[in-house]
């Protein structure tokens, strides 16, 4: 029988099932995404999948290495604190305008997210590790929220580009800070509901902070080969250079 999807929803599918397995590191850093292989793994065929590896190197999560094909991006010390870097002045600014919009749909659209990541916090503190990818997608979900209210698409496109790059550093590393991490997620919701912006940046500084010399720790990372061979994951072949301030934020978005 053949299939009836439209050939668009193959795609899409395909292209979100690459995409989060390379973010959840199922698709190792500087692995070889070969067409045939692939097209076994996900049942798409090979000019889709060269369309979608096309479209991820445009992401900055896949590279094309001419010739030879495509291999999911490699990893390094200092791509991971660049990518730190931007995703910190992105949502300190985002946080701010949201902050200041944000109404009561939004203040229990921020608690229900913390809720929910509380509740995988503590079970990830029990040594639970089967959870470990639903943790760190309520910790996504939970720092959306908080900068849902900012009124611009664009902002939030490029942080969520930003901070899934920077979930793959942390499922690479596969730690969890502990109570630490799980005091400034509960104060950075304190902050929200009381509208106090520079509160907030400034536990997110220090979560940021701690969360990359946390991962830095952990030693794995600039060791790609290593982690292809051990099927884990990436967080991108390089970075932009980093400006600081609100005007470098415009150019992005603009």
């Amino acid at each position: 029988m053949r299939d009836a999807r439209p050939a668009a929803t193959v795609a899409d599918n395909t292209y979100r099932q690459i995409r989060e397995d390379i973010i959840f590191g199922r698709l190792a850093p500087e692995e070889k995404l070969r067409l045939d292989r692939l097209r076994g793994r996900y049942g798409a065929s090979v000019s889709t999948l060269r369309e979608i590896l096309n479209r991820l190197t445009s992401e900055g999560l896949v590279v094309a290495e001419g010739q030879r094909g495509f291999e999911v991006a490699p990893v390094s010390p200092e791509s991971l604190k660049e990518i730190a870097s931007l995703r910190l002045l992105l949502e300190s600014h985002a946080l701010e305008l949201s902050f200041a919009a944000g109404d009561m749909e939004w203040e229990a659209e921020v608690v229900a997210a913390h809720h929910k990541l509380q509740a995988t916090e503590r079970m990830m503190a029990s040594s639970d590790r089967s959870i470990t990818e639903t943790w760190k997608r309520y910790d996504s979900q939970f720092h959306q929220a908080m900068i849902a209210a900012c009124g611009s698409r664009a902002l939030l496109d490029v942080h969520a580009g930003v901070f899934d790059k920077y979930l793959r550093y942390q499922m690479i590393s596969l730690t969890f800070r502990g109570q630490i991490a799980a005091d400034e997620h509960w104060q950075m919701r304190e902050a929200a509901l009381r509208r106090d912006a520079p509160a907030a940046q400034a536990i997110l500084k220090r979560h940021i902070e701690g969360g990359v010399a946390h991962g830095l720790a952990a030693g794995v990372f600039g060791n790609g080969p290593k982690l292809a061979a051990d099927n884990r994951q990436d967080g991108g072949r390089r970075a932009d250079r980093i400006p600081s301030g609100k005007a470098h934020i415009k150019r992005i978005l603009s």
